[in-house]
């Protein structure tokens, strides 16, 4: 009785479906921890928006089919990005300079960062499933702009993440032992981290009105805030490695202390002493 009201409910019936396609594609991550999150992330998003979309009856509207394109975008560019990162020699090396990262980590917590991290990637998605599972059921969305206003945001997240990984690479292939402060780069010091926050807000911005219930919305809601919170991990992680690495440079100095480091215009340079982060 219980299971019958949860899932008829409170969740779609594919939430679990959504949960197994992410444990399937992420298990990457036994090849090599950090693929659990990089690699395993970008495809078990675009192994839920096929999914979604191909079991949603063609009972989708318009704009759940753009939110379900957009994020099968996001996880097969960000994906097949990093697959190609993993090729190239001197990111290896870099990686495996990373003592903290390159660490062999037990079974034991390897199981619990792959379930933890399929859960999490579901969370993440819930603002799409919960459309789907409400449009499946005849709902109909009472606030349309508001939808097309977060498929926007999405789009110019991707865009921003898209062109920033491009910059940084070509800005490394110039000169490989300086910062990146070129073209994105000189408005926010982490430009991929901010299209990422962009994706997500834009996911959630557009479920609003078809999160249905407290547990639609704890999970949504958890999502995007683990993704804020381990964005913003990921910029410290970035900023102390970097300050370790270009600390003496003078031109490295005034950049760090005139460029916003997660969010542009907003005046915030440093995330070092930040005590509630993930990642």
């Amino acid at each position: 009785m219980f299971q019958s009201l949860l899932f008829d409910n409170l969740l779609s019936v594919a939430t679990p479906v959504l949960f197994g396609v992410c444990l399937v594609i992420s298990s990457i991550g036994f090849r090599k921890t950090v693929y659990f999150i990089s690699i395993g992330y970008g495809f078990s998003i675009a192994g839920m928006a096929i999914v979604s979309l191909a079991t949603s009856a063609g009972k989708a509207s318009a704009a759940g089919w753009v939110i379900g394109a957009l994020l099968l975008v996001y996880g097969l560019r960000l994906g097949i990005y990093l697959s190609r990162r993993e090729t190239k020699a001197a990111y290896r090396s870099a990686i495996d300079a990373d003592v903290e990262r390159s660490r062999p980590i037990g079974f034991g917590i390897n199981m619990a960062i792959w379930v933890t991290v399929s859960f999490l990637y579901v969370s993440m998605f819930m603002p799409l499933e919960a459309r789907i599972f409400a449009e499946s059921r005849g709902l109909h969305d009472g606030l349309a702009w508001l939808s097309w206003l977060g498929a926007t945001i999405m789009a110019a997240g991707i865009l921003i993440e898209t062109i920033a990984d491009r910059q940084k690479t070509m800005a490394k292939e110039r000169t490989p032992s300086r910062f990146c402060d070129s073209g994105l780069y000189r408005v926010v010091r982490c430009p991929n981290y901010f299209g990422e926050l962009l994706v997500w807000t834009g996911n959630l911005v557009a479920g609003i009105a078809l999160l249905g219930n407290w547990l639609q919305w704890i999970l949504a809601i958890a999502g995007y805030v683990s993704i804020y919170l381990i964005m913003k991990g990921s910029a410290r992680r970035l900023e102390i490695k970097q300050g370790e690495r270009y600390g003496a440079n003078p031109d490295f100095q005034t950049y760090v202390k005139s460029v916003p480091i997660l969010l542009p215009l907003l005046p915030i340079y440093s995330l070092r002493k930040a005590k509630l982060y993930l990642g």
